[in-house]
């Protein structure tokens, strides 16, 4: 990973927690604020696309569809990740698996299957029910 990649995900996190601002304003500081996170999702979806390989990135999109919360975790840790620089070369769909796995509690195939029992109730049918119109 690049130094200029690192200065940015370097000032993606500084850019997160400088969100302090002052009383007045109120309309030009809530623009500016939303003006600074679309930035930093800009920066971060960009960070991503260098990160990931194609496969990778759009098993992410697609897991972000249906588990937002798990996606966002992923991305926060792959971004953590390529900061620290334990990232050397662009992450492959097999690895995001694992990752995913890793993040959601072990997944289901560190453990035994549950077990799912269905149970049927049928109503008894009176073959003499009032309900018979014999005419």
């Amino acid at each position: 990973m690049s130094e200029s990649e690192l200065a940015g995900l370097r000032n993606l996190q500084a850019g997160g927690s400088n969100q302090g601002g002052q009383g007045g304003g109120g309309e030009e500081d809530a623009a500016k604020q939303a003006q600074q996170r679309q930035a930093q999702e800009e920066a971060k979806r960009g960070m991503l696309a260098t990160i990931l390989d194609g496969g990778a990135r759009e098993r992410l999109a697609r897991i972000s569809l249906v588990n937002a919360p798990l996606s966002k975790s992923v991305e926060d840790s792959l971004l953590r990740m390529a900061q620290s620089g334990q990232i050397r070369s662009k992450v492959t769909e097999q690895q995001l698996v694992a990752l995913l796995e890793n993040a959601d509690g072990g997944g289901q195939s560190a453990h035994a299957p549950k077990k799912t029992t269905i149970i049927y109730s049928r109503r008894k049918v009176d073959p003499d029910d009032d309900l018979d119109f014999d005419i």
